[in-house]
């Protein structure tokens, strides 16, 4: 297998997650969603807020990875939902389906071998798509941890 081969693998792992973390699988699976919109004592954020942020965050990744008319959202509020809490069960499950959508459309991006993991995009400033890959694993490893931690405090109830 080639290096190039072999990066691209395992920043596919990376971006699956599961081996120094929980998975985004597991961290959803049965979640109380009647309690999501719930801030827990002491934290600040409620599993939607996380969910939504996740999502906002990695979409923009991708948008950006994808394309030089890539429009910058407003920081933060572009980032981060505007309720603490889903409106229904319904959206939850609609932004963890989106979540996962566009996570499987950035690995397409890396599994292309076309596209060089390490040539700058002609838009940006001087990012590159594995530079893109390790922030959303990174980013999405952050917020899937405080997600967590959420849900076993609303558990813990």
């Amino acid at each position: 297998m080639s290096q190039d081969a072999n990066l691209r693998r395992h920043l596919l792992d990376l971006l699956h997650g599961g081996n120094a973390h929980a998975t985004f699988a597991q961290v959803i699976k049965d979640f109380p969603v009647s309690a999501a919109g719930t801030r827990p004592p002491g934290m600040a954020h409620s599993a939607w807020e996380l969910l939504e942020h996740l999502r906002l965050a990695q979409v923009d990744i991708l948008k950006f990875s994808l394309a030089a008319d890539y429009v910058e959202p407003a920081w933060p509020d572009d980032y981060w939902p505007k309720t603490p809490e889903p409106g229904t069960p319904a959206q939850w499950n609609k932004s963890a389906r989106a979540f996962q959508e566009d996570l499987a459309a950035f690995e397409k991006l890396l599994q292309d071998p076309s596209r060089d993991l390490f040539e700058p995009f002609s838009w940006g400033n001087g990012q590159t798509l594995l530079r893109e890959a390790l922030l959303i694993a990174d980013h999405n490893a952050w917020h899937l941890g405080q997600l967590l931690l959420v849900r076993r405090a609303l558990e813990a109830v």
